[in-house]
């Protein structure tokens, strides 16, 4: 193939058999050619912004993200797999969701007698942690520097001792970390994803897990179950999109449904769980009683 450029009266000859990556290194007279203006050959390291420091044109995150990742890790591995929530930061103490997540996490920790995991930060990823607690079962957290709340200011946790938590600069580790927490090695783990009401962020971990159950990246061989918290029909909107998706044919009949477990308390969540694990199961405080405390 023979190209012309305007303007100028050189051409060149492309070999089919020659890739166009290596017609740099075949035919310096095309370093050469001008067109209007010289056309320089420039090294690599040439290319480089003259104005940025030479320690600082090389990108040092994918080492300060195995960092990270390690340190998550490790905090499993020490703490144990357990049970994930993800949920709204900005949920405040006195909302029903807030003592209804509580609730949930403190029955749930006693019932799979397991870790607790969240993000760590406040709404109802500190309902849950408060949850844990109260059942006196472990509890762990992956935080990350800039979260949607109020402890934006500060990578400490309130009351969690620091070796219970880590806090990620970068979201990947972060997600990779609460992944982790979650996958079951062996018949006796007993692990879960709870999905409470949240917004943005909580829609991204939801779809992304969500996504790794439905590719068998997590559960190919034990599967965890996912449940959906839909407290006071918060997600049924969702759920109507999700059918609108079926109906335009971009997801199959029941594909999702099939992926999660809908639940609108927390009875039918922890009675799912048992049934899911075979395990006996009696609720301790009735859920109308949560809610009154909410509503005084």
């Amino acid at each position: 193939m023979e190209v012309s450029l305007l303007g100028s009266s050189r051409s060149f000859r492309l070999s089919p058999k020659t890739p166009a990556s290596s017609l740099t290194e075949r035919d310096s007279s095309f370093l050469k050619m001008r067109v209007g203006n010289p056309f320089r050959a420039y090294s690599a390291r040439s290319l480089k912004c003259r104005s940025v420091p030479e320690d600082l044109i090389e990108r040092s995150s994918p080492l300060e993200v195995k960092k990270e990742l390690q340190t998550c890790f490790d905090l499993i591995h020490r703490l144990g797999r357990g049970i994930l929530y993800l949920g709204s930061a900005r949920i405040p103490p006195n909302h029903s969701h807030y003592l209804q997540s509580q609730e949930l996490s403190r029955e749930a920790a006693n019932l799979l007698n397991c870790t607790t995991w969240s993000g760590a930060g406040p709404g109802l990823m500190d309902a849950v942690t408060k949850g844990a607690l109260e059942a006196e079962k472990p509890v762990g957290g992956i935080k990350i520097e800039k979260e949607a709340g109020e402890w934006t200011a500060s990578k400490v946790h309130p009351y969690l001792p620091p070796q219970n938590y880590h806090t990620c600069r970068f979201f990947s580790a972060r997600k990779h970390g609460l992944v982790d927490a979650v996958v079951r090695n062996n018949v006796s783990d007993k692990t879960a994803v709870i999905a409470l009401p949240g917004g943005v962020g909580t829609l991204d971990e939801m779809f992304e897990i969500l996504a790794l159950i439905q590719l068998k990246r997590i559960g190919s061989v034990l599967p965890v179950p996912f449940i959906v918290m839909n407290y006071d029909s918060f997600y049924s909107k969702l759920f109507e999109f999700i059918e609108s998706c079926e109906d335009l044919g971009t997801v199959y009949k029941g594909e999702v449904s099939a992926l999660w477990k809908v639940c609108n308390s927390n009875s039918e969540a922890l009675t799912h769980l048992a049934d899911f694990y075979e395990l006996p199961y009696g609720s301790t405080k009735p859920e109308t009683e949560i809610r009154e405390t909410a509503f005084g």
